[in-house]
C-alpha cells in the first residue's frame, strides 16, 4: 500500500494526526513537570524528547504551537527549569489524562492524583510516583518557522533513578526502571530487551554483548518497578 502526499493532505484532520504520529515509530513517554513563578504546578505528557548530546547533557523537547493554553511552555520560559519523568505501566492512566485541556488554575497533579516532589535548589516539581526522574534547566528556545512548533533545549542537572538500573558501563537499564513507550497518540507499550550490541568499529563484524543482554533480560523480567 503506497500513500502519497496528496492522500495524506486529503485525510480528515484527526485521521491525519493519528497516521503521521505513528510514522516515527516508538517514542519516549515522559511527564513534563513545571511550575509558574507563583509555584502553581502543571503536568503534561509528551512524546517528543530527543537526545542532543552528552557533554553537556542536552535533551530537546518539541512543544506544539499554541498561545496561552500552552501552560508547560509558558512555565518553562518563565522559570527556566522543568522535569522529565518516565511513564511506567502503573502510571499510564493518570499520565494519559494529563493531556486533557485543564484550565491554568487546575493542576494536573491534583486532577490525576499524582504527587509533586521537589529537590532542594530545583524549582520544578518531579513526579514522586515515577521511577526515573530528570531535572533540566532551559538552555535554548526556538519557534520553528516551518510549522510554529517550539524547540526547547534543556541541560540535565539532576537524575533520580533506581540504583539497580544503573549498569557498570554507565548505561541505564530502562526495563528495570519500568519505562514504557508510546506509538502514535494513544498506544502504550512495554518494551523488552532483544540484545545489546558492542561498539561498532570498521573491520569488525557486529558483536552482541550476550552476557549483558541476558542480565538485562533477567533483571527486567524479575525486578520490574
Amino acid at each position: 500500500m503506497l500513500i502519497d502526499s496528496d492522500q495524506i493532505r486529503a485525510m480528515e484532520k484527526r485521521q491525519r494526526a493519528a497516521f503521521v504520529n505513528s510514522l516515527s515509530g516508538f517514542k519516549s513517554a515522559n511527564l513534563v513537570g513545571t511550575a509558574d513563578r507563583a509555584g502553581h504546578t502543571n503536568l503534561a505528557i509528551m512524546s517528543s524528547v530527543v537526545h542532543l548530546g552528552s557533554d553537556p547533557p542536552l535533551l530537546a523537547l518539541i512543544v506544539r504551537p499554541g498561545g496561552e493554553e500552552r501552560h508547560t511552555l509558558a512555565n518553562i520560559l518563565a522559570t527556566g527549569c522543568y522535569s522529565l519523568n518516565h511513564v511506567t505501566a502503573a502510571l499510564v492512566e493518570p499520565a494519559h489524562q494529563t493531556a486533557a485541556r485543564y484550565p491554568a488554575d487546575v493542576s494536573e497533579f491534583e486532577a490525576t492524583g499524582l504527587t509533586p516532589q521537589y529537590q532542594q535548589g530545583f524549582a520544578a516539581p518531579l513526579v514522586a510516583e515515577a521511577s526515573l526522574k530528570l531535572g533540566l534547566e532551559l538552555r535554548e528556545h526556538q519557534q520553528l518557522a516551518i510549522n510554529g512548533t517550539h524547540l526547547v533545549i534543556g541541560e540535565v542537572v539532576l537524575v533520580d533513578i533506581p540504583e539497580r538500573a544503573l549498569m557498570a558501563d554507565g548505561a541505564v537499564d530502562l526495563t528495570v526502571a519500568g519505562t514504557v513507550a508510546i506509538s502514535g497518540l494513544d498506544s502504550y507499550h512495554d518494551p523488552r530487551i532483544i540484545k545489546r550490541m558492542a561498539y561498532a568499529k570498521p573491520g569488525l563484524s557486529p558483536r552482541s554483548l550476550e552476557h549483558q543482554t541476558a542480565d538485562m533480560a533477567a533483571r527486567g523480567r524479575y525486578q520490574r518497578v
